[in-house]
């Protein structure tokens, strides 16, 4: 089993290849995500959470343990984190309910207090 560390790395190495690869491309998708991302009527902490809600209806453990750790970052709790993974439970159902297990991950592996 690929532990949430793993997922990290290997992401970050899909970015940094996808970069290399076509440098246009990469730079549109990181400048889109980077603006995205950024605080602005919403704190920065609320949309990483928002990212991992949306990671895990999307069931992408690639995608949780990046903005796991974007939002532990940036101030989230894990109380906080894991209430944004049951509201993506609540929509998604059972089969979110089991990637709340790469957020459970995440929390512990990132440092969430």
């Amino acid at each position: 089993m690929t532990g949430i560390t793993e997922y990290l790395r290997e992401i970050q190495q899909t970015n940094k290849d996808v970069a290399a690869f076509d440098p246009a491309l990469w730079n549109a998708f990181a400048g889109f995500a980077h603006e995205a991302s950024k605080e602005g009527a919403l704190p920065e902490k609320y949309k990483e959470i928002l990212g991992v809600a949306l990671a895990v209806s999307e069931h992408c453990p690639f995608c949780i343990s990046i903005h796991a750790k974007a939002a532990i970052e940036a101030g989230a709790t894990r109380q906080e984190i894991m209430e944004g993974g049951f509201m993506a439970v609540l929509m998604g159902g059972g089969p979110s309910m089991a990637y709340l297990r790469y957020v459970i991950d995440a929390c512990d592996e990132f440092g969430a207090e």
